[in-house]
């Protein structure tokens, strides 16, 4: 990750919305620790996630795009995005901001915390 977890989320962020599932788990730790924001709970390597992004891809059309960064006093990076999910013919389902927490180890995610974007 180095000094700049901002460049690589941008990526990741970029990457996701792109539906390049390789890219943005070349990021991610092999053990990496993620929410099932559809079902609740949390999914566990790489293999849950790619599996669990496929399923949701086949369902709905989600748009995540980070709009701030910053660093917390624990180390986690902390990203506020906008986020738009549609149906898989263009309609509209939700749309609204979220908080995405990411913590690291030797340069990779190891685990993202999704969190309410707070009052606007």
């Amino acid at each position: 990750m180095g000094d700049d977890p901002e460049q690589l989320l941008r990526h990741t962020y970029a990457v996701f919305n792109a539906r390049d599932v390789d890219a943005v788990l070349a990021v991610m730790h092999p053990d990496v620790d993620w929410p099932n924001a559809i079902d609740g709970g949390r999914l566990h390597g790489h293999d849950a996630v790619r599996a669990y992004w496929h399923g949701q891809f086949a369902e709905i059309d989600p748009r995540v795009d980070p709009v701030g960064f910053r660093r917390l006093d624990d180390g986690r990076v902390a990203v506020d995005v906008h986020q738009t999910v549609r149906s898989l013919d263009g309609e509209p389902i939700s749309e609204g901001d979220v908080v995405h927490v990411y913590s690291f180890r030797d340069g990779l995610v190891t685990r993202m915390d999704i969190e309410d974007a707070g009052p606007a």
